[in-house]
């Protein structure tokens, strides 16, 4: 399929030559004379590319504004800028805004066809990464075999045939938004958009038309998420940085289903599912007004806890299998004799949570490829810097110097046999094994340890 190029100029003698150029090589070219004319064009369909003449016909408007325009329907889609009276100060304001490449009057034929195809070139780059990344984040699993996961699987499950709101709070990098995947994909809106409104990255006088889109003199719209996300499911990401007011407007839509855009004069009708996520505590929150309890209380309907990585320590190696098979598959590399056993692993606090662990195995499966055991080891450590750890070995050797001999061997054994349970799940004949002790003398060593069962 031929890609299709948008020529915005209001000079014709311009718009002839380079549409003339496009097409010998086969590009599908529209045209738009001034700037009504290319805000119709804009929004009529978005071209794969587009070339805009900084002057136009509009002395209030001009090419930047039609670069914003194209940019916020689809920030992948590359903008040329041309001007045959460019300034610094222009290209950089232009190239800030989001454009591949600003270029001066006269121009030749080789130039703006270089410019054409590295730009589309980009496109495709761009949207294979975007794809690919998607299928890869929609094919993670929630994996893990700790009560606690267990018990969020078991919701996701119920919640296939049920269209309540969902509330998943948990420390930042634990899985909430894989979660809110899971609860869409399961549900019956599985084909419709799925939509995510990151409210921490937001700033404050941009909630309401991130929201609720806003619409132009000109006539042309900016659509929010909840309108992106009709017939969907809408996730809003940290959902405690919504400002109070914002908070109410949201309420209002929850219980009317419908909105009136910034600017805007008429209602506009949606049918979503909210899934809301949190980092902090909502309930605290209300207590010092910082959140309206009647929207928390909206929002609330199912609440789901994640829970912070080095809680569920079980679940570490589980982690470590899936990640290092799925993330060598996707980098191309063999990880057949690849082991990734380190007791680090299992004492390092995770601030980071499953994230941070992903992005570790991923770190070691691309550098440590055909590594001697050794190597990989020091890298994790590196990594880690389990010095920063709250609970690691170095710790333990620290703090034994104050210690009496009978209460650093006491304190090493704790720390040892504590690690070594973690990395066999709990399982005492393996742990027993793998130590060389009698299973039975493992049992009464752990007892003297005040060691409880690890599940």
């Amino acid at each position: 399929m031929h890609k299709e190029i948008l020529v915005i100029d209001d000079n014709p003698d311009i718009r002839s030559i380079v549409s003339n150029i496009l097409i010998e090589q086969n590009y599908v070219v529209r045209t738009a004379a001034n700037y009504d004319q290319a805000v119709f064009e804009i929004n009529k369909k978005l071209p794969d590319l587009a070339v805009i003449d900084i002057k136009l016909d509009k002395i209030e408007k001009d090419g930047i504004d039609l670069l914003k325009l194209v940019t916020t329907k689809d920030k992948l889609i590359p903008v040329i800028m041309i001007s045959g009276h460019a300034t610094v100060q222009m290209a950089v304001e232009a190239t800030r805004l989001g454009a591949y490449e600003f270029i001066e009057k006269p121009f030749s034929k080789e130039k703006i066809l270089n410019y054409v195809n590295r730009a589309l070139e980009s496109y495709e780059l761009k949207k294979e990464k975007n794809i690919i990344e998607n299928k890869l984040f929609h094919s993670f699993e929630l994996i893990g075999k700790s009560p606690s996961i267990m018990k969020v699987k078991k919701i996701i499950e119920k919640l296939s045939t049920s269209e309540s709101r969902v509330l998943i709070s948990g420390p930042t990098g634990t899985g909430k938004e894989l979660v809110a995947r899971k609860i869409h994909k399961n549900s019956i809106r599985s084909q419709e958009p799925f939509v995510i409104l990151n409210a921490a990255l937001l700033k404050e006088t941009t909630y309401e038309k991130e929201l609720f889109g806003e619409e132009f003199e000109d006539g042309s719209i900016s659509f929010g998420a909840l309108e992106r996300a009709n017939k969907g499911t809408l996730l809003i990401d940290e959902v405690s940085e919504i400002p109070y007011q914002t908070q109410a407007n949201i309420l209002r839509v929850l219980i009317d289903q419908k909105f009136k855009r910034l600017n805007g004069s008429k209602d506009v009708n949606v049918n979503i599912r909210l899934i809301s996520s949190t980092s902090k505590n909502l309930n605290d929150l209300v207590k010092i007004n910082k959140f309206r309890e009647d929207l928390y209380h909206r929002l609330n309907v199912i609440p789901i806890e994640l829970n912070s990585l080095n809680s569920r320590t079980e679940d570490i190696p589980l982690l470590i299998n899936y990640f290092k098979k799925k993330l060598s598959e996707i980098n191309g590399v063999q990880v057949h004799n690849l082991e990734i056993n380190n007791d680090n692993l299992y004492t390092y606090n995770w601030p980071g949570n499953v994230r941070e662990l992903r992005n570790l195995i991923e770190r070691i499966t691309i550098l440590s490829a055909n590594e001697p055991q050794s190597n990989i080891n020091q890298l994790i450590n590196d990594i880690l810097n389990p010095a920063s750890s709250n609970y690691s070995s170095k710790d333990i050797l620290e703090k034994s110097f104050t210690y009496s001999l009978k209460e650093a061997r006491r304190s090493f054994e704790k720390e040892y046999l504590t690690t070594q349970l973690k990395k066999n799940h709990g399982n005492i004949s393996k742990t027993a094994d793998f130590i060389g002790m009698e299973r039975s003398a493992l049992h009464r060593k752990l007892k003297e340890l005040g060691i409880k069962g690890i599940n």
